[in-house]
């Protein structure tokens, strides 16, 4: 299968982006393990092996931005929506760049 180009935002970009309270959907790919451990407040929580049988909870028009620990996986995510034809954006360097609040359980 050919690789398909997605978009990538950093770390500084998604912050600002909640910051200007952009119209956006937030989505961790991380096991549940990780994501308990600490995540962006409010965000949605797919575990990347869960996307395809969870794609309802994904609108498919609203710019979604994929987080993972490094960026790899959401990377992988991205892609996969991406040929779906659905609007997202990956988090390069993932929460261990995330210089902005964290959530934990």
């Amino acid at each position: 299968m050919e690789k398909v180009a997605f978009k990538e935002h950093s770390t500084e970009e998604v912050l600002q982006r909640l910051k200007n309270k952009d119209d956006i959907e937030i989505v961790d790919v991380r096991e549940p393990e990780e994501w308990e451990a600490g995540r962006i407040p409010g965000v949605k929580h797919i575990p990347l092996g869960e996307i395809p049988i969870r794609l309802n909870e994904i609108d498919p028009k609203k710019e979604t931005i994929l987080v993972c620990r490094s960026g790899n996986r959401s990377g992988k995510a991205a892609e996969f929506l991406t040929q779906k034809g659905y609007n997202v954006v990956n988090m390069r360097g993932g929460m261990l760049d995330w210089t902005g609040d964290v959530e934990r359980d």
